[in-house]
């Protein structure tokens, strides 16, 4: 954080993990950097006596962005009614300070943001109240709320653990076999693809181990030539689907006592442009 009269270098060294901050809290790196954008233009904007005033320019500049996100979750929930289809967060790649879940996350806009700047960033409930203008208490309320939430797709499996399910659900899924796929499937398995509207997808999720192995075979068989990498997604193992050179699917896991319990696909273009040229 900064201190009084911050110099432009340590007021623009905050920038990455702002965007950090407002991707976990939006799931659009578009998005985070506009929000974050935003932030430094308002900071820019106060008087050079009001900046000389503020103790720490990275608080000052966290608490901007978070309710710039915040405002943008308020507003996201009226869009995304209108989203055709089921609304994913945007996988990168190779990004291991980024969200490290396809799908886990608080969905109500307070919730995330007190869960995510106290769980993930370790901001005190006092900070986090002068964000959502609430109390510290109620604000230790929405965290632990969220933490619930969240718990339930909790993945307590390693790194390890959790390639070599995906890799055998690749080699699987490759060999269309389905009775394979089934018992890496947790029979209560859930998959949410996400095609906005823009490719082909199923728009409700997929529930059921059988039910998700077929749909995972058929696909298969309507897109001959598909390609399967294995690859980093938001920072664990996922798998990259790629078509003439042209990755069309990226999918990421949550993995529990060997099985798959979510499958979360995103087939939407506009959310692959990280892996452009990126799955090499």
């Amino acid at each position: 954080m900064g201190t009084v009269g911050a110099g432009a270098d340590e007021v623009a060294g905050e920038r990455r993990q702002l965007i950090n901050i407002a991707y976990r809290l939006l799931g659009s790196v578009a998005e985070a950097e506009d929000a974050v954008q935003a932030a430094y233009t308002r900071w820019y904007g106060l008087p050079p006596s009001r900046r000389e005033e503020i103790l720490s320019p990275g608080a000052w500049l966290t608490t901007v962005t978070s309710r710039i996100c915040l405002d943008q979750l308020r507003s996201a929930r009226v869009r995304r009614e209108r989203y055709v289809g089921a609304w994913l967060p945007e996988p990168l790649p190779d990004r291991t300070t980024w969200d490290q879940s396809g799908g886990a996350r608080p969905s109500r806009p307070a919730e995330r943001v007190a869960f995510v700047l106290h769980e993930v960033f370790q901001y005190p409930h006092a900070e986090i109240a002068g964000v959502l203008g609430r109390t510290p208490a109620a604000c230790k309320q929405l965290a632990a709320s969220a933490r619930r939430r969240v718990s339930i797709a909790h993945t307590p499996v390693t790194a390890a653990g959790q390639a070599d399910v995906v890799r055998r659900v690749k080699e699987a899924w490759e060999t269309k076999d389905i009775a394979a796929l089934i018992g890496l499937l947790n029979p209560a398995a859930v998959m949410t693809a996400d095609g906005g509207g823009m490719v082909g997808t199923v728009l409700r999720p997929v529930k059921g181990g059988a039910r998700i192995a077929q749909y995972m075979t058929a696909i298969a068989d309507k897109a001959p030539g598909l390609e399967l990498l294995e690859r980093s997604v938001n920072g664990v193992p996922g798998l990259v689907a790629r078509r003439a050179s042209l990755v069309v699917t990226v999918a990421s896991f949550d993995v529990f006592d060997g099985h798959v319990t979510r499958i979360w696909a995103v087939r939407n273009p506009e959310k692959l442009r990280p892996w452009r040229g990126r799955t090499g």
